[in-house]
């Protein structure tokens, strides 16, 4: 997920640098060692600038047609071209992420295929931005905004409306969840 507007951190989260490479490039290298085909989600004014670093084939543009904004845009637009896949969504602006988080969820996701959607909570709060969700549970979103049904359109509104398996955060996993959103932020990163 890179499609924020970055608007606090004044220049684009997912092209920032982070040691040799973007943000997004290292939530690729993250999910692409799960062994899993990855696509970047990005709003339409970042297409231009993501095109000349990325393949084609990776970016997928927000869906204008759709009457919602924010992360749930992005992932309902890549749902909405990939239709039968379920997705890992990861943002780009969770640098910290560390890939035995990652396998965890992934792990608990193929033992446990009769839910619509797995997470994380912290605090009992979810962490909508570092989850999986099912395909069909997505097509169940689209047609509650397609029939008025959705009247929230934030990702932790769309959570309630799934059955979901959550994971507690242990105390020592927090940290790796933290989003970035200024560059006083960035200190010490």
């Amino acid at each position: 997920m890179c499609g924020g507007k970055s608007s606090r951190m004044g220049s684009d989260k997912g092209l920032l640098k982070l040691h040799a490479g973007t943000w997004a490039q290292t939530a690729i290298e993250k999910l692409m060692a799960l062994q899993m085909p990855v696509l970047l989600s990005v709003n339409c004014s970042q297409y231009r600038d993501y095109s000349p670093i990325f393949t084609l084939e990776q970016l997928v543009k927000d869906d204008e047609g759709l009457d919602v904004h924010g992360p749930l845009c992005g992932v309902l637009s890549v749902h909405l071209k990939y239709p039968q896949e379920d997705l890992f969504v990861l943002a780009c602006d969770m640098p910290l992420m560390e890939n035995a988080v990652l396998s965890q969820l992934l792990d608990t996701y193929q033992h446990n295929l009769s839910y619509d959607a797995f997470l994380f909570t912290n605090e009992g709060e979810p962490e909508p931005l570092c989850a999986i969700y099912r395909a069909n549970g997505l097509a169940q979103i689209v047609q509650m905004l397609q029939s008025g049904q959705l009247t929230k359109h934030s990702m932790k509104f769309t959570i309630e409306h799934l059955d979901s398996l959550s994971i507690p955060l242990l105390d020592e996993q927090k940290r790796f969840f933290r989003n970035f959103n200024a560059h006083a932020e960035l200190n010490g990163l």
